[in-house]
């Protein structure tokens, strides 16, 4: 049996990963969706010293506690920079790294420098505005790519403010330029024609496949992500 961890972007909570997480089971697999510290269930939790460094830790617990080898590990969105670190520092527990629509961390960087100056922009505007000075407000449903109303109301009251310092602290990885972990990426392009320009955050990554819809492809293709998942089983 194959064995997942799924780990949401910002925002979120495991919660998202339901749809997926039933179809991968269906098929016979182990899937653990765990939520990070601050968000979704733990949202009681939240304070301004979250970081990085404690999601990573969130997932390198479940990989500990649970006595979890031979994982597909896959992040969403602002959880590239987890995954990264976790194929980072151990990559003898994981068969694989799957990126939903993801940014993808060289040594050094923070998701700002992912995700580009007009993001970190908005955010930084958020969160001086609307957050406090430490917590950036949910993305709406539109950023997200949610179209149909059943989404949006299953999806919208869920979501939580993020930790903003998560998206300033950089990664530091041993191997930067050689991974240990073979790599996915799965882009959400939306209305885009197919096979077009690829993402930058998957430069590198050979094993590379396109979606024809929104960021939030859990929810919106959670079939389509599942097969793709039990497909690199």
């Amino acid at each position: 049996m194959a064995t997942y961890v799924l780990v949401h972007g910002a925002w979120h909570g495991g919660w998202c990963w339901h749809k997926v997480r039933r179809v991968l089971q269906a098929a016979g697999a182990v899937v653990y969706t765990p939520t990070l510290s601050g968000l979704g269930e733990r949202a009681h939790l939240a304070s301004r010293d979250i970081s990085l460094e404690t999601h990573i830790e969130d997932i390198l617990g479940v990989l500990k506690f649970e006595e979890l080898s031979d994982v597909i590990l896959a992040g969403h969105s602002y959880a590239g920079m987890i995954v990264t670190a976790v194929a980072d520092r151990v990559p003898q527990q994981l068969s694989r790294v799957v990126y939903l629509d993801a940014v993808v961390p060289r040594d050094g960087q923070c998701l700002f420098d992912c995700a580009g100056p007009a993001f970190k922009k908005q955010i930084e505007e958020l969160v001086r505005d609307q957050g406090v000075g430490w917590k950036i407000p949910a993305a709406s449903a539109q950023k997200l790519g949610l179209v149909r109303e059943e989404d949006i109301r299953w999806v919208v009251p869920k979501l939580v403010p993020h930790p903003y310092r998560t998206f300033i602290e950089p990664v530091y990885l041993d191997v930067p330029a050689t991974p240990r972990v073979p790599l996915t990426y799965i882009s959400c392009i939306g209305e885009k024609a197919p096979g077009g320009q690829r993402t930058a955050q998957a430069e590198g990554i050979a094993d590379y496949h396109e979606l024809a819809t929104g960021h939030d492809a859990m929810i919106t293709r959670p079939e389509d992500v599942a097969k793709l998942l039990l497909a690199v089983a």
